[in-house]
């Protein structure tokens, strides 16, 4: 099957299997019935034994995975309406970064995410999710206008990273992402950030600094890619699925660690496998999330947000 990871093979021979006796039934007309449902149950343990124990490794290529959500799709699913907006009024507009006004169970939101593409072709348009110094900007003016406006910031995440080119250091990547770190950390409005694939370095980061952060299930989030990360440590690329181990992560690593507040179950096999199902997961959170932001006044808002990232790495030495 397409988009079939490695580790999954052993669950698609069983469905072909499967496929197969019921084809068999139902040109012979002799009854299988028992050995389809014997195989039916088989299916469904072997299932529950790769999907919850999957590794470090895998679980990043689960986030890759095609067909998963996108932003777009969030939108579509959690909005009654959505006006989307373009360009940072400084260079041009990034599709990398979608963003816009939506109305969520009646109550205008902003909405900012980083945008992958459905099929090869978007995926070029959008530059797989990587966006560029303009399309940091632009999420740092609709931030502002929501600001101004009193709406919540909900935040969608789904990128390998910042994109890298000269070009965009030319047009001060490190700087767009860096007032975005600022503005985001001091914002007067209630903000909700849900990493729903990839949540690579800064690229992930420059979206990220909210009052609530979410993962799904299969997410990772980190201040490097696996592959880049063995590179620099052992020259050797190859060596991603040691340095996702050690890296630690997984959306449970995320929550241990204090980063992530709560993990978001996604269905058996990945979102990709009931994006509807999905969709009503993440909108009932981020609703929860908005109904008790909303609540507080905006100095307890700010001191709690501050108190939050201040906890995030403390250790003990020994």
């Amino acid at each position: 099957m397409p988009g079939e990871l490695e580790f999954e093979r052993p669950l698609a021979d069983l469905r072909r299997k499967i496929d197969e006796l019921r084809q068999f039934m139902q040109e012979s007309g002799i009854d299988l019935s028992d050995e389809v449902a014997k195989l039916e149950r088989r299916l469904e343990e072997l299932s529950d034994e790769i999907y919850g124990n999957l590794t470090a490794w895998q679980r990043v290529q689960m986030a890759r995975q095609p067909g998963r959500p996108t932003t777009l799709d969030y939108i579509q699913g959690m909005c009654s309406e959505f006006l989307e907006l373009h360009g940072d009024r400084s260079f041009r507009d990034d599709p990398a970064v979608v963003g816009g006004i939506g109305l969520l169970d009646g109550r205008p939101v902003t909405i900012i995410g980083t945008q992958k593409g459905r099929d090869t072709k978007e995926n070029i348009q959008r530059n797989f999710g990587m966006a560029h110094p303009e399309g940091y900007r632009k999420a740092l003016r609709l931030m502002r206008q929501a600001e101004k406006f009193g709406r919540p910031v909900i935040f969608f995440i789904d990128t390998a990273g910042a994109y890298p080119g000269s070009s965009a250091e030319e047009r001060g990547q490190s700087v767009a992402i860096a007032e975005n770190l600022r503005e985001m950390a001091g914002l007067r409005v209630p903000t909700v950030c849900v990493v729903t694939g990839e949540g690579g370095s800064g690229g992930a980061l420059a979206l990220g600094i909210t009052d609530r952060i979410y993962v799904l299930e299969y997410a990772w989030y980190s201040v490097i890619s696996p592959e880049s990360a063995a590179a620099i440590l052992w020259r050797d690329s190859s060596l991603a699925p040691q340095a996702a181990e050690r890296m630690r992560v997984t959306a449970q690593d995320l929550l241990d660690l204090g980063v992530a507040d709560e993990v978001l179950p996604e269905p058996k096999g990945g979102a990709q496998k009931d994006p509807a199902r999905m969709i009503a997961v993440v909108k009932e959170k981020v609703v929860t999330a908005l109904a008790e932001l909303t609540r507080m006044d905006v100095a307890d808002l700010l001191r709690a947000r501050y108190d939050k990232y201040r906890r995030i790495g403390v250790f003990l030495e020994t």
